[in-house]
């Protein structure tokens, strides 16, 4: 695993989070969640991890998922 970046909710997304994780994030966002986001990277995948509990990720075939964190 490799660390990437953190920002609060709220702000753009910094240049090292990828583009296609974007509208997932806002999706996210708009449920008024506040926090901050942690970009890290797992086998060469982005994962953005709000600290309220929820994740968004690109799976191997290339989907963008947005859900909360699994137990």
């Amino acid at each position: 695993m490799q660390l990437g970046t953190r920002w609060a909710t709220g702000q753009t997304p910094p240049p090292s989070v990828p583009a296609e994780l974007h509208a997932a994030i806002a999706q996210v966002e708009s449920r008024g969640l506040q926090g901050h986001w942690t970009l890290t990277w797992l086998e060469g995948r982005a994962i953005a991890e709000l600290d309220a509990g929820w994740e968004v990720l690109q799976t191997a075939s290339g989907e963008i998922i947005a859900r909360p964190f699994e137990d």
